[in-house]
């Protein structure tokens, strides 16, 4: 048992020169996911503001323009920090702010799910109702009136519409827009911010080399 811990160790040891990868592909995931949203509220940024601050069909904020321009500096300017693995650590805080923001504002009526489940056996919900857990039996209710309303939909599409071609790029989903995918990032940053960006794979690395080189002489 003492060799083969000691293996394991030593293994862990060998491997520590690659603890840089997962890091870099946090960064590479959610690099390109806030440029894009950055730039898309850039280019159509009077309907953001609107949709921001009107209460009855937008988010209902204050000083919208003031927070679709912070949002926008976070995500640009936070996805090119990303990509450069440069102040990873302290431009993930703005970005999982963003997060915060739009779970609580824009996704949190909607329950968890960013697809609605259109099955109730398969869904995480099943397992959840077990223990009783809030709101999963009211969740597998749902999956079960999403199923329906998705198996009528398709329906009418086979009879009425061309369905092959309609379903050659993908399949047909009811969107839930819940807060699914807004924590999930949240928690990837999270990640980041106590990882850094990465070893060998990031310029934070290398500044910070510098930086303690240059300490040392």
């Amino acid at each position: 048992m003492h060799a083969l811990f000691n293996a394991y160790q030593r293994l862990l040891h060998t491997l520590r020169h690659l603890d840089g990868l997962p890091a870099l592909g946090l960064r590479l995931y959610l690099a390109p996911i806030f440029l894009i949203a950055g730039f898309n509220k850039l280019a159509h940024f009077d309907d953001t503001v609107a949709w921001f601050g009107n209460a009855d069909w937008g988010l209902g904020l204050p000083m919208p323009a003031v927070l679709v321009a912070l949002a926008i500096v976070a995500e640009i300017l936070g996805g090119f920090a990303l990509l450069l693995g440069l102040a990873t650590r302290l431009l993930a805080v703005p970005l999982m702010v963003t997060m915060l923001v739009a779970a609580l504002s824009a996704h949190w009526d909607n329950g968890w799910f960013a697809i609605a489940p259109s099955n109730p056996d398969s869904s995480i919900a099943k397992v959840l109702a077990v223990v009783d857990f809030p709101g999963a039996k009211e969740s597998l209710a749902n999956s079960a009136e999403v199923g329906e309303r998705l198996s009528a939909a398709k329906r009418l599409l086979r009879e009425h519409g061309h369905y092959d071609w309609l379903t050659e790029k993908g399949g047909f989903v009811i969107l839930n827009n819940g807060i699914e995918f807004a924590v999930t990032y949240f928690l990837m940053l999270l990640a980041l911010f106590f990882s850094g960006g990465g070893r060998y794979v990031s310029l934070d690395h290398y500044l910070h080399r510098y930086m303690n080189a240059r300490l040392a002489s």
